[in-house]
């Protein structure tokens, strides 16, 4: 088993800090200051974590790329789940033609919605 080192840089809680944030500082820097697509500084900052991990903290490279792996299925499942939702939900009600009345009550006609008439 694998034992983490919480200070592996000078045996300095803050230079540690430092290292632990660039991933952080790398996406940032991406998205805020450069513009670049969120796609490309998440791979990059998907990069430069697994750098901090195996060449900072020591973590054996299986194990950070299955850690890897792992975050990117917790991230992803949820989203796909919620699509997957929202899909057979547009499916149902076009199918039994009410997808109008769910378009005006998210809208904001509510009583469009509730009658299906204009007051």
């Amino acid at each position: 088993m694998w034992q983490q080192n919480y200070v592996p840089v000078a045996d300095s809680l803050a230079l540690s800090t430092v290292a632990a944030a660039i991933p952080i500082f790398v996406l940032l820097l991406l998205i805020g200051i450069l513009r670049k697509p969120a796609w490309i500084a998440a791979l990059a900052g998907l990069v430069a974590a697994l750098f901090v991990a195996i060449g900072i903290y020591g973590m054996p490279a299986p194990l950070a790329v299955s850690s890897a792996g792992n975050g990117a299925a917790f991230g992803l499942l949820p989203i796909g789940w919620t699509v997957l939702n929202a899909m057979l939900l547009y499916n149902v009600t076009v199918v039994t033609g009410q997808f109008a009345v769910v378009r005006r009550s998210v809208a904001g006609d509510e009583h469009i919605a509730r009658f299906g008439q204009v007051p």
